[in-house]
């Protein structure tokens, strides 16, 4: 995601991965105007996987051959946790941590010449989740919340808990009052965001659940037309959240699943919570009660010890689960995390079983999509002409329409991987 709104100093930004760096880049847009920041331009990293480091270091040099008069700032998980790496980059001038990055001393230390080049602290510190208002983000569409940040878990490929720090939740008090106030500002969907967002509310007074928040969401903001979850660990969803996306018609019918794997020994080597039975399970029973719903999921391929017949089950997992937009990672080794220790697969293999997941998820995408014409959809409308259905497929329409609004429309084709409608 790029932003190349150059309003005359006003600093630039470029975000890389996942939607809660997403909403820390605008909170960033805010601190760096209340700073007084000028002629900077900040990178806000990932670190999930070894390619969106080596992109975070490509994204740099061009951001510095087409600014090279800026100062240019790389904060974000890659800079967490590969600080040494990115500061010895010409390009570099500063190097912010996670948590440095939404404090506003820190942005001011930037504006008035005086910081240390590379201010990046012990993220394992970190007790609270820094959770600044903002306004929006620069589009109608949707805008997300954070809800959380951190992880407890420590699964074998996951360098992310060494770039996020311990899992932290944003009191609801705070979550509502910024629902509220995007939805004042016009916003017809708010995404709900964090890194590991089941674990929401252990560390607060009374250890309340992500279905109590939720719940208060839906309750306390009732002219939200669209709700939306961004990524959830199927196995410790709570009874509450089981049952408003079950039944809420305000929840929108769509989640992304943190699966990684569908074979019991790989799950057990990636130290996740779960087995493939109880992510059939999970599905089954929300569909049971929301048959509209869709699947998302994250799936690994190739992690190390992988058989092939292990593969095999990840790939019936798709079937068995009615998965439907998959993000399929070809497994890369992370330093430091023991995946990195155990015995690796070749890299050709690692292609190939990417490639023949992906192809399951691109057949699912066709089959969902051609289940859908002849339906009427209410259609979120993210350009004049796209939109996305409440179950996330995305929808071209044959006139411009309002960006941000919810139109209904029937659906009468689809082309490419994208349903046709006509208002």
């Amino acid at each position: 995601m790029s932003d190349a709104r150059e309003k005359d100093d006003a600093p630039l930004f470029e975000t890389l991965g996942c939607r809660l760096n997403a909403y820390e880049t605008e909170a960033m847009r805010n601190l760096t105007a209340q700073a007084g920041v000028k002629r900077a331009m900040v990178l806000n990293s990932c670190a999930v996987t070894r390619e969106a480091v080596r992109q975070a270091r490509q994204t740099i040099r061009r951001m510095k051959r087409a600014h090279p008069g800026r100062k240019l700032v790389v904060t974000g998980c890659a800079a967490q946790v590969n600080a040494d790496q990115f500061a010895a980059m010409a390009e570099v001038d500063l190097v912010l941590g996670n948590r440095e990055k939404l404090d506003p001393a820190a942005w001011a230390r930037v504006a008035e010449g005086r910081g240390e080049r590379v201010e990046v602290g012990d993220i394992m510190a970190a007790e609270t989740a820094t959770s600044p208002m903002i306004d929006g983000f620069g589009t109608r569409a949707r805008a997300y919340v954070q809800v959380q940040n951190g992880c407890d878990h420590r699964c074998t490929f996951c360098i992310i808990p060494f770039g996020r720090g311990n899992s932290r939740s944003v009191p609801a008090d705070t979550v509502l009052e910024q629902v509220r106030r995007l939805r004042d500002k016009g916003f017809n969907e708010i995404v709900l965001t964090g890194v590991d967002m089941t674990s929401w509310g252990a560390d607060l007074d009374g250890s309340p659940r992500l279905g109590d928040l939720v719940t208060r969401i839906l309750d306390g903001v009732p002219d939200l037309p669209r709700l939306r979850i961004s990524s959830i660990d199927s196995i410790e969803a709570d009874p509450a959240l089981i049952e408003a996306i079950s039944h809420h018609p305000r929840l929108m019918p769509h989640l992304h699943l943190l699966l990684q794997a569908g074979d019991n020994m790989i799950l057990k080597r990636m130290k996740r919570r779960h087995t493939r039975e109880d992510a059939i399970a999970f599905c089954e029973a929300i569909r049971a009660t929301r048959p509209e719903i869709t699947f998302g999921a994250d799936i690994i391929a190739g992690f190390p010890t992988e058989t092939e017949e292990m593969f095999e089950n990840s790939l019936r997992l798709v079937e068995e689960c009615g998965l439907t937009w998959l993000h399929v990672f070809p497994y890369s080794a992370r330093a430091g995390t023991p995946a990195a220790r155990m015995p690796q697969i070749d890299k050709a293999v690692i292609r190939d079983r990417a490639a023949r997941l992906r192809a399951a998820g691109a057949d699912r995408v066709q089959a969902h999509l051609s289940s859908q014409i002849g339906a009427r959809h209410r259609i979120l409308m993210e350009s004049p002409r796209l939109g996305r259905t409440e179950g996330f497929a995305p929808v071209r329409v044959n006139a411009d329409q309002p960006v941000g609004q919810i139109i209904s429309a029937r659906i009468t084709g689809r082309q490419d991987e994208a349903l046709i409608a006509e208002i």
